[in-house]
């Protein structure tokens, strides 16, 4: 996971007002979070104890929908959406395998199997190769919906996945 962004016409909201506070998870919740929104950029224990990548998306992107979803809320929201898919193996049935490059259309094509909506491809700037594959839901999460191409990717030439 790399984050749940809500967004508002198209535009991905951010910091929004009354920042919310956050309060450290334990026990489950930090386990769930732990296996599936992974805090690379920091050891173990300072990432168990401080949790610096959470409270980073919680501040900067769960603040704007606080009205909706409290911390708790937000976060298991964020799991359970990222378990409704298997991008890794939805790429592998259609021939898309890690370490080799492939057409924009041909992952485009692969994840809207999946999702039966436009996913938004994003691609390393300056760089032909995958960074990042959004889905977008309605605000209350329960339908998906065609995402904007953020038109990081080039739809000419191949694309490299890691």
């Amino acid at each position: 996971i790399h984050g749940l962004w809500p967004d508002k016409e198209g535009t991905v909201l951010q910091n929004c007002k009354p920042k919310p506070k956050y309060a450290n998870f334990r026990d489950k919740m930090f386990n769930d979070l732990d296996k599936n929104w992974i805090q690379l950029k920091y050891d173990e224990y300072y990432g168990e104890k401080e949790q610096p990548l959470w409270i980073y998306q919680y501040l900067k992107h769960g603040s704007c929908c606080q009205k909706m979803y409290n911390q708790n809320t937000y976060f298991s929201l964020a799991l359970r959406l990222k378990d409704r898919f298997d991008f890794l193996r939805t790429l592998q049935i259609h021939k898309v395998f890690p370490g080799s490059s492939y057409t924009f259309k041909e992952i485009f094509d692969a994840v809207k199997t999946a999702t039966q909506m436009d996913p938004d491809l994003k691609c390393i700037k300056g760089v032909p190769e995958l960074y990042e594959i959004g889905i977008c839901f309605t605000p209350k999460a329960d339908a998906l919906i065609p995402c904007r191409p953020s038109n990081t990717c080039a739809k000419t030439g191949k694309i490299f996945f890691r």
